[in-house]
C-alpha cells in the first residue's frame, strides 16, 4: 500500500525523517490519537517531548506503547535514533539531538525556566536544517513556539493540532498566532499529512532550457504577485532564500511544478500572505553578541556624548528591528552610560526603529516580552528596566518613550538622516550583493560625520573602506569617514530622489584674496600634478595635464596608467611601483612622451604622501617639461649647415635619416615591449578582478552560511512558564493517585485492568497472590499469563461482559487452597466509553472455612434433632401404651386406686 511506503528504503537508510513532537497538558490523549494512526513500517522516527513531573517516575512509555504499533522507548544518554521507533524524554531532563543521536542534560536550575520543547526543537533545527519537522499537540502556555520559529527560519515544516480538537489549546494556539503553522489538523489526521508532505519531491531546476525559462517566468510572476498583494519587492532578496520558502509552500500543497503553484496562488490569493510571512525572517534578541554591545557602551556612546552638548540629543536608527529587542537594548545601554558617567539628565537619545513587518512593529510598540528574556540579560537589568505583567515582562515606560517604531521598507522608502548610530544587523545577508553595494553608501549618507554603523557578525562594508573604518579588527562597529575624495552619487530609493539640483544653492560668500591668488598660481605657474591612490586611480588634478594624459577609448577608466600617453606607460608604471616600494619620492629625467605636438621631454616625480594625515597613503605625481641640450645643439647645427658646403648638408641629412631609422626601430621595439607589458598588466588586472570576484563569492557564501545560522536562532519571545493551574492539577492528580493506591492497598483486593483486546493495562500488588504477574507483563494478553486459579472460563466471561456490559461474579479456588470471589465488570471512562474490564479478586478463604464449620455444626444439630425426635416418639409411644392400658382396665371394672392401696398390682 502507498500508505505504508517506507522512507528508509535503500539507499536512503541513513536519511530517514525525524519528527519532533511537543505536548503538555492533555498531551497523552493527543499522543495516543497521533501515534495510533501512524502506519506500520512508515520509516519515520518520532521524538516525544512531554512536560513531566521530575519528582515522579512516569509511565508514559507504557501508556504510549498500548497505542503505537512501533517500539516505544525512554531516552538514555547518547541514544542513536532508528526508524520506526518512538523516543520519549525522561522526567527532569532536557534533550538535544546531534547527528541523529539524542543527548540528555539536567535542567539549568530550580529558578530557571524549564522549556524542554523549545530546547529540543532548536537543536532539531540545527541538526536537520531544512529537513526538520516539528509537531505541537495539546498543552497550555507557549512552550514550543520559540523552537518552532527556529525550525521555520531554518526552512523546516511545522504541523499543529487543531486547537478545537485539543484538550488544552494554549500551545497550539500560540504557534498558530505566531504565524508558524504550515498545516493545522486534528491529531489523528496529522500523521497522514506529514507522510504526504515528506513524499513530495522538492522543486528542482530543470536542465531543459525551455523548461528553465518557464520556471524563471513563473518565479518572476510570483514576485510580481507578491509586489502587487503586499506592496513589497522581494526581487532584491537572494534567490536561494526565496526559493527555499517557495519550495516549502509547494510541498505543503503537494505541488511539483512552480507553474502549478502560480495557478494555485491565483486561485488562493490568501496563500500569498503566508508566503510573505515566511519571507520575513526576524531573528533578534536582547543584547545579541554581548561583546559588541559592551564596545558600544564603553567606547561609542561615550565618544559621541563627549562631542555633544546636553541640549543636542543623540539620534539612532535601528533598521530591521523586528519585535524591538535591539532597539530596547540600545536604549538600556544609553541609560547605563549616563549612570556610569554620572551625566546630567539633559542628555537624551531619540531612537527610530523600523521594520517591514507591520505585525512585528505593533508587537514592538507594546514592549511586552515573555519570561524567557531573563536568560538574555542580567537580573539587575531585568529588575530595573522591566515591569512584571501577567506571564511576561514589559519594558519600563522611560525606555519605551525613547523609541519611535514605524513600518519602513529600506529598499524603497526614504532613509532617516543626520544619525549618530545606525544599527542594521543581519539584514544585508538576505539581500543580493548589488543591493548591498547600494545600501552601504546610503548608510554613509544617513550618518553624521563620525557616526557609527553597527552590522551583524557576518556582514561587512565590502569595498567601501573609503566610507567606513572598523572600530577594531574583529568588531562589526564601523566609524563613518569624512573622505576628501570625490564620492560616487548615492543611489536613493526610487520613490525618494533628493536631487542635488533641487537643493537650494549656498549663499555666495566673499572669497579670500589669498585663496584666489593661490588658485591662480596653481593654474598658471605650478607644474601639472595628479593625486592618485595606491592603485593609480585619479583622485584630483591640478594644472594642464593633457600633454601627458588622455582618456582611453572604450569604457571610462580614470586610472592614470590607462590614461598615460604613448611613451609614458612603461616608464610611469615602473617609477610608480618603485616609489611605493621605497616609500620616498622618485624622479625620472627626460622621459619622452608622444602627443599631438610630436615628441616632448618631461621630468616625472612620484611622491608617496605621508602628511597630512587625511592624505596618508595617496601618491602625488608631478610632470615638469624639460628642454634637453641635445635639442638645442640640433637646432644650432641645423642653422650652421644651411650656410655651409653642400657636402656637409648631405652628410648631415644622411646621418639624420640613419638616426631616424634607428630611432624608429628602437621605438618599434619599445612599442612591442610596451604592448607586451600592457597585455601582461591587463592579464594581471583581469586575474585580480577574478580574485576579487572570488572574494565576493566567498563573502556571499559566508553570508549564506550566516543566514543559515540566523535562521536556526529564535526570537525567544512569548515564552511563559508552565501554567500554575496545570501544575496544581498535576499535583491534585498525583495526590489522587496516591490516595487511590493507598485505598486499593488498604482493601487488600487484587484488581486487574484489561483493555478491549484483553491485554493487561494495570494491576495491583495483591495480584501476586492470585496470578504470577510482573511489571513487564503490561501489554501482554491475559491468555498468555499463567494463573494459579481454577478458572478456565475467565476469558469467556470477560468477553461476555464486554458484549453484554453485565457484571459476572463467581467464587474461584486457587491451587494453594485459597478461595477468591471474582467479579468482572466493564471499565467506563469519564465520557462513558467502555475501555476494557476491571476484575477484582476478594479473598474469601476465611469465609469458606467458617462456612464449612457452620455446615458441619448444622449437620450435627440436625442429627441431634433427629435423634431427639426418635426418643420423643418412643416416649410418646410408651405413654400412649400406658393410657391405652388404663383405658382397658377401666373398661374392665377394676379400681386402680383401691388395688394400689391394698398392695395389689395395678
Amino acid at each position: 500500500m502507498e500508505e505504508n511506503k517506507r522512507f528508509d528504503q535503500e539507499p536512503a537508510q541513513t536519511d530517514f525523517p525525524i519528527i519532533g513532537i511537543g505536548a503538555s497538558a492533555g498531551g497523552l490523549e493527543a499522543l495516543t490519537a497521533f501515534l495510533g494512526n501512524v502506519p506500520q513500517n512508515s520509516g519515520l522516527a518520532f521524538v516525544v517531548v512531554q512536560h513531566l513531573d521530575p519528582t515522579h517516575n512516569g509511565i508514559l512509555v507504557e501508556l504510549l506503547q498500548r497505542a503505537a504499533t512501533m517500539k516505544v522507548v525512554q531516552v538514555k544518554e547518547n541514544t542513536p535514533i532508528q526508524p520506526d521507533c518512538v523516543y520519549v524524554i525522561p522526567p527532569g531532563k532536557e534533550m538535544s539531538i546531534t547527528h541523529r543521536v539524542l543527548n540528555l542534560s539536567d535542567y539549568p536550575g530550580p529558578h530557571a525556566l524549564n522549556l524542554p520543547i523549545d530546547f529540543f526543537f532548536r537543536s532539531l533545527a540545527d541538526d536537520r536544517q531544512e529537513k526538520s519537522v516539528g509537531v505541537i499537540l495539546s498543552g497550555t502556555g507557549t512552550d514550543g513556539t520559540s523552537g518552532l520559529k527556529a525550525i521555520k527560519e531554518k526552512g523546516g515544516t511545522v504541523f499543529i493540532q487543531e486547537p478545537s480538537s485539543a484538550k488544552f489549546d494554549g500551545m497550539p494556539r500560540s504557534a498558530i498566532e505566531a504565524g508558524l503553522a504550515d498545516v493545522v489538523s486534528p491529531a489523528e489526521t496529522l500523521p497522514s499529512k506529514i507522510i504526504s508532505f515528506l513524499e513530495h519531491k522538492p522543486f528542482v531546476e530543470s536542465a531543459d532550457r525551455d523548461q528553465a525559462d518557464q520556471d524563471l517566468n513563473s518565479f518572476n510572476h510570483i514576485m510580481s504577485m507578491l509586489r502587487s498583494q503586499t506592496g513589497h519587492d522581494f526581487s532584491f532578496y537572494k534567490t536561494n532564500t526565496v526559493n527555499r520558502r517557495i519550495e516549502r509552500r509547494m510541498g505543503i500543497h503537494q505541488l511539483d511544478k512552480i507553474a502549478d503553484y502560480v495557478r494555485f496562488l491565483q486561485e488562493n490569493p490568501q496563500d500569498l500572505k503566508l508566503l510573505f510571512k515566511e519571507l520575513l525572517i526576524g531573528v533578534t534578541s536582547f543584547f545579541r553578541e554581548q561583546a559588541e554591545w559592551e564596545l558600544l557602551k564603553d567606547k561609542v556612546i561615550p565618544a559621541l556624548l563627549a562631542e555633544r552638548a546636553p541640549s543636542q540629543p543623540l539620534r539612532a536608527w535601528v533598521s530591521g528591528c523586528a519585535t524591538g529587542e535591539e532597539a530596547y537594548s540600545l536604549a538600556i545601554v544609553f541609560k547605563e552610560v549616563l549612570d556610569r558617567l554620572k551625566l546630567t539628565k539633559d542628555f537624551s537619545m531619540q531612537i527610530f526603529a523600523t521594520d517591514l513587518d507591520r505585525d512585528a512593529i505593533d508587537k514592538a510598540r507594546e514592549g511586552v516580552f515573555p519570561l524567557g528574556i531573563a536568560e538574555e540579560m542580567s537580573l539587575e537589568r531585568l529588575n530595573r528596566y522591566f515591569v512584571k505583567v501577567g506571564h511576561g515582562y514589559q519594558v519600563a515606560k522611560t525606555i519605551r518613550d525613547m523609541i519611535i517604531f514605524a513600518q519602513q521598507n529600506m529598499i524603497k522608502d526614504p532613509p532617516f538622516t543626520k544619525m549618530d548610530i545606525l544599527i542594521c544587523r543581519n539584514l544585508l545577508i538576505y539581500l543580493t550583493p548589488e543591493m548591498q553595494k547600494k545600501l552601504i553608501p546610503l548608510f554613509h549618507y544617513s550618518l553624521n560625520s563620525g557616526g557609527f554603523l553597527f552590522l551583524g557578525s557576518a556582514e561587512t562594508i565590502g569595498n567601501f573602506s573609503n566610507l567606513f573604518e572598523p572600530l577594531d579588527r574583529k568588531s562589526r562597529l564601523f566609524r563613518r569617514l569624512h573622505s576628501l575624495l570625490p564620492l560616487e552619487p548615492v543611489e536613493f530609493p526610487a520613490p525618494y530622489a533628493p536631487a542635488q539640483s533641487a537643493v537650494a544653492p549656498p549663499a555666495r560668500t566673499i572669497q579670500n584674496i589669498q585663496l584666489l591668488a593661490d588658485k591662480m598660481i596653481l593654474q598658471n605657474y605650478a607644474p601639472p600634478t595628479v593625486l592618485v591612490n595606491t592603485k593609480g586611480d585619479i583622485l584630483y588634478i591640478t594644472g594642464r595635464t593633457g600633454k601627458y594624459l588622455e582618456p582611453a577609448a572604450g569604457k571610462v577608466n580614470w586610472n592614470i596608467f590607462a590614461m598615460a600617453r604613448e611613451g609614458l606607460n612603461y616608464e610611469l608604471n615602473n617609477l610608480f611601483q618603485k616609489a611605493l616600494r621605497q616609500k620616498e619620492p622618485v624622479t625620472l629625467k627626460n622621459a619622452v612622451v608622444v602627443n599631438e605636438g610630436g615628441q616632448q621631454t618631461v621630468d616625472i616625480t612620484v611622491n608617496p604622501l605621508k602628511e597630512p594625515e587625511a592624505m596618508h597613503g595617496m601618491v602625488l605625481i608631478v610632470f615638469t617639461d624639460a628642454v634637453t641640450p641635445n635639442m638645442i645643439k640640433t637646432s644650432d647645427t641645423t642653422a650652421t649647415d644651411k650656410t655651409g658646403p653642400t657636402g656637409s648638408i648631405l652628410a648631415g641629412s644622411e646621418r639624420e635619416r640613419e638616426l631616424e631609422r634607428e630611432l624608429m626601430q628602437a621605438r618599434q621595439e619599445w612599442q612591442a615591449a610596451s604592448t607586451a607589458m600592457q597585455i601582461a598588466h591587463e592579464e594581471l588586472k583581469s586575474a585580480n578582478e577574478e580574485l576579487q570576484s572570488s572574494n565576493e563569492e566567498l563573502q556571499s557564501t559566508n553570508e549564506e552560511l550566516t543566514t543559515t545560522k540566523e535562521e536556526i536562532q529564535s526570537l525567544n519571545e512569548e515564552l511563559k512558564t508552565v501554567n500554575y493551574e496545570l501544575q496544581a492539577k498535576v499535583e491534585e492528580l498525583s495526590l489522587a493517585n496516591n490516595d487511590m493506591k493507598n485505598l486499593l492497598d488498604s482493601t487488600e483486593i487484587a484488581t486487574l485492568f484489561l483493555d478491549n483486546a484483553l491485554r493487561v493495562k494495570r494491576f495491583t500488588s495483591q495480584m501476586s497472590v492470585v496470578s504470577k504477574l510482573i511489571s513487564s507483563d503490561t501489554g501482554r494478553p491475559i491468555t498468555d499469563i499463567a494463573s494459579d486459579l481454577f478458572y478456565p472460563e475467565l476469558t469467556k466471561d470477560v468477553r461476555e461482559v464486554l458484549r453484554t456490559l453485565n457484571t459476572v461474579e463467581k467464587q474461584v479456588l486457587a491451587e494453594n487452597g485459597y478461595w477468591f470471589n471474582a467479579r468482572i465488570l466493564p471499565y467506563r471512562t469519564l465520557t462513558d466509553k467502555i475501555d476494557g474490564v476491571v476484575i477484582t479478586f476478594v479473598n474469601i478463604t476465611e469465609s469458606k472455612v467458617l462456612e464449612a464449620e457452620l455446615r458441619k455444626t448444622k449437620a450435627a444439630l440436625e442429627q441431634r434433632i433427629l435423634d431427639q425426635d426418635e426418643e420423643l416418639v418412643q416416649v410418646k409411644d410408651r405413654l400412649l401404651d400406658e393410657v391405652q392400658k388404663g383405658q382397658r382396665e377401666a373398661a374392665a371394672g377394676k379400681d386402680p386406686g383401691r388395688s394400689e392401696k391394698s398392695g395389689g398390682t395395678p
